[in-house]
């Protein structure tokens, strides 16, 4: 998979906390004290080099923020791979991303130790066929 070779502009987000509950856990296992998102949004240069000042000019990300909140504390996940399937759904609905890298990983994973995590890149044809309503 190659990613969008015409842009060379990200928008980042990293180490997200997010407010969410996911698996279900035996009394003797370790309970994730959190789960963090790191989100990479390719977007047009165009709405970063940008002529004047002004949020008309860029791609406003914080509505995306505000619905990985939502998204996130939407009740019991059993798996991060169904809350991140969510978040890509939610990044499909914005045109202006061309592509997508996403992670999301839960501290700690043994004894106060360690993240395990799962990792997904979604390219353009992918999130256009998201948005076409093809998978």
């Amino acid at each position: 998979m190659t990613m969008p070779t015409s842009t060379a502009s990200r928008i980042e987000l990293k180490d997200f906390h997010l407010a969410t509950r996911i698996g279900t856990y035996a009394p003797s296992d370790t309970v994730p004290e959190y789960h963090a998102l790191d989100l990479t949004l390719w977007v047009d240069s165009d709405l970063v080099l940008i002529a004047q000042d002004g949020m008309a000019h860029v791609f406003d990300y914080d509505p995306l923020v505000v619905e990985i909140e939502r998204l996130a504390a939407d009740g019991l996940y059993e798996t991060q791979e169904r809350l991140i399937t969510r978040i890509v759904q939610a990044c499909a609905a914005y045109p202006v991303i061309e592509a997508l890298d996403i992670a999301l990983r839960k501290f700690p994973v043994r004894a106060g130790s360690g993240s395990l995590g799962v990792r997904l890149v979604v390219d353009g044809a992918r999130l256009q066929r998201m948005r076409d309503g093809l998978s």
